[in-house]
């Protein structure tokens, strides 16, 4: 529970689900030896750090590394110190951080399924925290049939929640050489979770026109690749063939759906026709299919038409909080004044509550007036 300020300036408890932790092994060693197997355990490929835009002033936050420096984000006793008793946060959704993609495909789903495994035994099934974990099972689109073998090892363990693929990619996520992997997640009944990778391996221009300069530039131009695989998604009738197919967009950049959505309604609405497998216009097909985590709130910030902002094609139905524990800007949970207390209520746990179906005592906050 965390203490928060109402619209009527009173102090409430809230339950707070943070949907986005990023977790890691403790090293390279650490990977290869523990959870890889040969011929895999010798090959080359990117380190965590291996990136071009690193961001200025470190990766990682203070203090989050292992009590023998261990690599951040990898001690799940420190992890849930931090998050549980620190920061107030009830239930932790845990996304492994891997390396992209791969050029040999087989390694790519080598690498995922190590740190699947690590996930599983190291933090689902930690005795004393596992019960407040819920993990994102790593796969590789680029090896549907390995990502498959992933999805049937692991969709039936209770705290599996999700599916995890790189937001860099190849090909747009909506093109058919993917539809057996959206068909396998909603058959088992997990939704997508789209990160951007750590660990750049084959990796297109972050920008349509090339190459940005600066760690500023790529993390504000890198976002808009959510809305090309999401309308290619539109287009495409990811959503129309399969109708309880979720995808979260879990870098955040919610900011950008209203006025991109608006005018792709505008464009398309004269045009249906080009695309008859999906006859909706594309605002339709946002609620109940897409999601956003976001920390530091993209948009206009604490003032007084927050509420309403928020509202505008459903966002509000759409977003929850993560803090990227332990990314540099590990974003504390702040919610505008302005908003209503069941838009706070959606921010800081239902939405998440619904979507992975995390079942929280909630006496306080919206559901308690109710």
């Amino acid at each position: 529970m965390k203490e928060l300020i109402d619209e009527a300036g009173n102090t409430v408890e809230v339950p707070v689900i943070d949907a986005s932790v990023h977790v890691f092994t403790q090293s390279n060693k650490d990977l290869r030896r523990n959870f890889m197997q040969e011929p895999f355990r010798s090959r080359g490929f990117p380190d965590y750090e291996m990136d071009w835009y690193g961001a200025p002033g470190g990766e990682y936050a203070d203090h989050t590394e292992g009590p023998d420096g261990q690599y951040p984000g990898s001690d799940p006793a420190l992890t849930a110190k931090h998050l549980f008793t620190d920061r107030g946060v009830d239930i932790a959704v845990l996304h492994p951080m891997t390396r992209g993609i791969m050029p040999d495909r087989h390694l790519g789903t080598a690498i995922a399924a190590a740190h699947n495994e690590m996930l599983v035994t190291r933090w689902l099934d930690d005795a004393e925290f596992g019960e407040r974990f819920r993990g994102t099972i790593r796969v590789n689109p680029d090896d549907i049939a390995g990502a498959l073998r992933e999805i049937e090892k692991y969709k039936d363990h209770p705290r599996v929640v999700q599916l995890g693929i790189p937001l860099q990619s190849r090909e747009l996520y909506g093109k058919p050489q993917f539809w057996p992997l959206w068909e396998a997640a909603v058959d088992a009944g997990l939704p997508i979770s789209v990160h951007f990778e750590v660990g750049s391996g084959v990796q297109l221009p972050p920008t349509p026109n090339g190459l940005t300069r600066t760690y500023e530039q790529f993390v504000g131009f890198t976002a808009l690749n959510f809305l090309y695989h999401l309308m290619n998604m539109i287009a495409e009738g990811v959503f129309e063939r399969w109708p309880t197919c979720k995808f979260v967009w879990a870098d955040g950049a919610a900011d950008m759906l209203t006025p991109f959505i608006w005018r792709m309604d505008c464009f398309g609405r004269p045009h249906l026709e080009q695309t008859p497998w999906a006859p909706k216009i594309p605002s339709d097909y946002l609620p109940d299919h897409v999601f956003f985590v976001q920390g530091a709130l993209d948009g206009p910030g604490d003032v007084e038409f927050a509420g309403e902002w928020a509202g505008f094609t459903g966002k509000d139905d759409m977003v929850m909080y993560g803090s990227s524990y332990p990314h540099w800007q590990l974003n504390e949970l702040s919610v505008p004044s302005a908003y209503t207390a069941e838009q706070r209520d959606k921010l800081c746990w239902r939405n998440a509550a619904e979507l992975y179906g995390i079942h929280l005592p909630v006496n306080t906050s919206a559901a308690a007036a109710q």
